[in-house]
């Protein structure tokens, strides 16, 4: 009896660990902080302490349960906060940054929803130096293409297929929530990728109806009105600022990167479109009135090179062009960054970042284009640098 009991307690014992083995859940962060110089921020130099410029601080959760068969179920809840005073990112959202949940079978692919990245986050951003050494002032002026994922699309539906001889593709779709009016607030975007050995090469689209309240909008609403009037939730840039009034967005964006060794050569190209400004309720209308398409063309070239396991140097020149406002010139920006990085570990890294602005023509509040380096408060002048030394640590 004694053994037969000693048997059994074994045999649950097993069943127990296979249980367990067939789901994980696995807490993770970064926490990301340094120390900056800004040439001329609203015409004075800045010394500072900012939180998440190399990547957003952040902690999240992210489980797989093995349902059989190749199918499981999977989920993602992922928060952003600002390590320098403790504050939550994205509007205050408790997982503002990533929450999903959905299945994945080996063979079809993978369905998620809920707060997600659209599809030239997935399939274009890999070719960014925003989106690798440089972060976000490294981003295209006012990251107006997404690659540098400043936004989320809420009540989203994600599609991502597995890997087949090479291609990948995808598509997002987010329900604008608007009884009445199925287009109002929506988004969509689709993708695809290819790689091949040394080349990689991706390719995105992007849809999005009132981008001023349903992308950059973290909680769906509009900035807070002033004298009756709506503000808008990109207001911190002078690059888009001023277009917040447009009824749809549009952005198309390609990459490739080709890897010679220890270098890693790449190069993207975008163009985004803000339609039909001065329709949108949503948004402001600058004093005199604005009509038009406002598009942006951007092109960047940039090389990576991992000098030693433990030391990445890496430079980027971008150039983007605006044009279409009616009764504007449009804006010029050159800008030019460089980055360095020296892994502690493989969780602890210290990072430099350097970057250089150099604008011309009319911005998008109708007055002479000044530079305004992503995520930095914007220069008085047409002229701007930035520089910063930093520390990342992964758990």
């Amino acid at each position: 009896m004694k053994a037969a009991k000693w048997i059994a307690v074994a045999g649950l014992g097993v069943v127990g660990s296979t249980a367990f083995a067939q789901s994980s859940v696995t807490l993770y962060g970064l926490l990301d902080v340094g120390i900056n110089y800004t040439s001329n921020a609203n015409g004075k130099p800045l010394f500072n302490m900012t939180s998440g410029m190399l990547n957003g601080s952040r902690f999240g959760l992210q489980g797989k349960e093995d349902l059989g068969g190749g199918l499981a179920a999977v989920f993602r809840l992922e928060n952003g906060f600002d390590i320098t005073n403790g504050k939550l990112g994205q509007g205050g959202l408790m997982f503002g940054r990533q929450a999903w949940v959905g299945l994945s079978d080996k063979q079809y692919g993978t369905v998620t929803l809920g707060r997600q990245y659209d599809s030239i986050v997935d399939f274009v951003n890999p070719f960014a130096v925003a989106n690798t050494w440089g972060g976000p002032p490294l981003a295209h002026p006012g990251d107006v293409d997404q690659m540098a994922h400043t936004n989320r699309t809420n009540n989203s539906i994600k599609y991502a297929s597995p890997e087949f001889y090479g291609f990948r593709v995808g598509g997002m779709y987010g329900m604008g929530g608007v009884a009445g009016d199925f287009t109002k607030n929506q988004i969509y975007s689709l993708g695809a990728s290819y790689e091949n050995g040394p080349l990689t090469a991706g390719v995105g689209y992007l849809n999005v109806r009132q981008p001023n309240v349903s992308f950059w909008g973290d909680t769906g609403s509009p900035a807070a009105a002033s004298n009756g009037v709506p503000g808008a939730n990109f207001a911190g840039s002078p690059v888009t600022t001023g277009f917040a009034s447009a009824n749809s967005l549009q952005a198309i964006a390609v990459g490739a990167a080709y890897q010679l060794g220890s270098v890693r050569l790449g190069a993207n190209y975008s163009n985004t479109q803000f339609r039909d400004l001065g329709k949108s309720s949503a948004g402001p209308v600058p004093a005199g009135g604005i009509s038009g398409t406002a598009t942006f063309n951007t092109g960047e070239i940039n090389a990576t090179w991992q000098a030693t396991p433990a030391v990445l140097l890496g430079a980027a020149y971008q150039y983007t062009k605006t044009s279409g406002v009616s009764g504007r010139t449009g804006a010029s920006y050159n800008q030019a960054g460089i980055g360095a990085q020296y892994a502690l570990s493989k969780t602890t890294l210290l990072y430099l970042i350097g970057v250089y602005q150099k604008a011309s023509g009319t911005d998008s509040t109708g007055h002479h284009a000044v530079a305004s380096i992503y995520n930095i408060t914007p220069s008085a002048t047409d002229h701007q640098a930035y520089v910063r030394l930093g520390i990342e640590k992964k758990f």
